[in-house]
């Protein structure tokens, strides 16, 4: 691949998994105590948007500084796993929400660390 190459964030399916993630915490988030509004959620929705902002944001780059983006974005996605352990530690989600949001995370881990050694840099 061209190191100049610029890729089309929408068609990559680890920015759609991300959007799914970030979809599937904004749609919990809103049943969390209104105490935790600038707290947990705020954290929680702040990761799940990053990973595919940063994705969508490294695609406009040539793939060295892409990388780069995808690093951070594995990153927000480490962080989100944390932190829904500890809405479930909190109660705030259950066994099965937490299990089913770990798998995609995963998932999406796995298909970006597979893009990021793709990538011709």
């Amino acid at each position: 691949m061209n190191a100049k190459k610029r890729h089309n964030h929408k068609n990559l399916k680890i920015w759609q998994l991300g959007m799914q993630i970030s979809y599937d915490i904004s749609d919990i988030i809103v049943e969390f105590p209104k105490y935790e509004r600038y707290d947990l959620a705020s954290q929680l929705s702040r990761c799940s948007v990053s990973m595919p902002s940063n994705i969508a944001e490294g695609s406009a780059r040539t793939n060295k500084s892409f990388s780069n983006y995808l690093d951070i974005s594995l990153g927000s996605s480490f962080e989100l796993g944390t932190q829904l352990l500890i809405a479930n530690h909190r109660k705030y989600i259950n066994e099965q929400i937490l299990k089913q949001l770990e798998d995609k995370i995963e998932e999406f881990q796995r298909m970006t660390m597979g893009f990021q050694n793709g990538l011709d840099i």
